[in-house]
């Protein structure tokens, strides 16, 4: 059987990686290539992402995926949302791309009129979202009016190709662009930013172009590679990827951070949806993604580093297996809390939690880490439940894909909560759906049903049924009660 063989280059909030996929007419065979550090730089004017490293590490993994596979038919870029950089006259990156972290958007959001954004980009405001990081720039002085606009996959794909454009679905992260697939006007001219500073978009599986004469040279190739601008947005390659025969199921994508929600056919923009902090942002084959976002494996990992001594660290799994051993719901935390979103003691920050809140104080690390995935769990099955009402679009199963896929605890906890079944995998879900949009297309809802089909015969899952424990509807009441304690 013939195959075709692509890249994926899917960039992370800590690493990146070049993904191999052997693409064929009933299966999808996938080999890491490379890996490397993404680590941002403190500057003395905020945080920032090393954007030319990350552009030497996409180089060097091309590199040596053409050395494994010879030829490559395409490659396509996937990042996290919200981010950007400014690209001058000529092409030249104007400085580096800060970091959603950084502390120049603190407090900001609250500024905004978020019911008219929400009317037009049916995005809520959070301090990370694009718009508030371009008022705060606007404010400092350093917006360049005769700039564009580039999120951090169309940065390396405009570094690739030469061609500098806006993928939609990164774009449907910003809270300026309208999820019928523009950007919006009004709210760009409503913050009097620059209409130029918005390149023309392009949707998952347009072409962006080939690889530009520079960059054929280094790497050695015989011939230009297309570069394909996939579902951009990781989470959105995600959903892509999600291994449904059908409509009537709700998704977590699972890492750093969770995305939370359903699939529906056009944005939910009524004040309920805002109220609940539901984000409308568009996905493979027309489909919009009516999802909230949760802090999530970013919390067990800021409890590792607090833990970390001397370089070593502990072992996740082990700590999770006697997480298992401990009694459930004992202790919750709200995950987006603002004190758990921020880095620090993260250990220390769950018990102050605890304690402001009247609940028992977890002390050991078991006891802490049960803590925080039984609290994930109850937050997946919560927001689950509240996409299908608000939308009107009920779920009868939830799948599971991402990092978090490989966590059985979570995912076993979130089937008891949500009380329907968890489907897990794929874990490399993102990679899958980069390189599937790339090979089958991801314009139509019929190539999106394709591009999940293949998946579905390439990827094992593991399911897992609710299991009847009386204590999940009392966790849920008290979940729920917990939501907005803010310090």
């Amino acid at each position: 059987m013939s195959t075709d063989t692509y890249l994926a280059i899917d960039l992370g909030a800590t690493s990146g990686r070049v993904i191999l996929g052997r693409v064929g007419e009933r299966s999808v065979r996938t080999a890491t290539v490379a890996r490397f550090a993404n680590e941002p730089l403190a500057w003395p004017d905020g945080l920032h992402w090393n954007l030319p490293a990350i552009y030497r590490g996409v180089l060097d993994g091309i590199r040596q995926a053409v050395a494994d596979a010879g030829e490559v038919r395409g490659i396509g870029v996937d990042s996290w949302g919200v981010d950007y950089g400014l690209v001058g006259p000529g092409g030249r990156l104007l400085g580096l791309p800060y970091h959603y972290r950084d502390a120049r958007t603190r407090g900001l959001a609250a500024e905004l009129d978020e019911a008219a954004l929400y009317r037009r980009t049916g995005v809520p405001n959070q301090e990370i979202n694009t718009l508030t990081q371009l008022v705060a720039e606007q404010r400092a002085g350093t917006l360049d009016p005769s700039a564009r606009l580039g999120f951090v996959a169309d940065l390396l794909a405009h570094l690739l190709t030469g061609r500098l454009a806006a993928e939609r679905t990164l774009a449907s992260t910003s809270q300026l662009f309208d999820p019928a697939g523009h950007w919006s006007d009004e709210a760009i001219a409503a913050h009097g930013l620059p209409r130029a500073l918005f390149p023309d978009p392009l949707g998952p599986g347009d072409v962006v172009g080939e690889l530009r004469a520079g960059v054929v040279d280094e790497l050695g190739l015989d011939a230009p590679v297309p570069v394909t601008a996939v579902a951009a947005h990781d989470t959105a390659s995600a959903v892509a990827a999600i291994p449904a025969a059908g409509p009537g199921f709700a998704y977590v994508s699972c890492g750093t951070w969770a995305l939370v929600g359903v699939e529906v056919d056009r944005p939910i923009r009524t004040e309920a949806s805002r109220v609940a902090g539901f984000t409308n942002e568009l996905g493979a084959g027309g489909a919009v993604r009516y999802q909230k976002n949760v802090t999530a494996l970013w919390i067990l990992s800021e409890c590792l580093r607090a833990w970390s001594h001397g370089g070593e660290r502990p072992d996740l799994t082990e700590l999770l297996a006697a997480a298992a051993e401990q009694p459930g719901y004992v202790s919750l935390v709200d995950p987006d809390a603002p004190e758990l979103t921020r880095p620090g003691d993260m250990p220390a920050k769950v018990a102050r939690f605890c304690r402001r809140t009247g609940q028992p104080v977890p002390v050991t690390r078991a006891q802490i880490v049960r803590c925080v995935v039984d609290s994930l769990a109850l937050a997946f099955a919560h927001y689950a439940d509240q996409a299908g009402r608000l939308s009107g679009s009920p779920a009868d199963v939830v799948h599971l894909v991402g990092g978090g896929a490989n966590n059985t605890l979570l995912c076993r906890l979130t089937a008891d909560a949500a009380g329907r079944p968890v489907v897990a995998g794929p874990a490399e879900a993102t990679a899958l759906g980069n390189l599937l949009v790339q090979a089958r297309g991801g314009r139509t809802a019929g190539e999106l049903a394709a591009v999940r089909a293949l998946s579905a015969a390439s990827s094992p899952t593991v399911r897992y049924e609710p299991r009847a424990d009386p204590a999940v509807a009392a966790a849920r009441e008290r979940f729920a009660a917990l939501l907005g304690a803010a310090a």
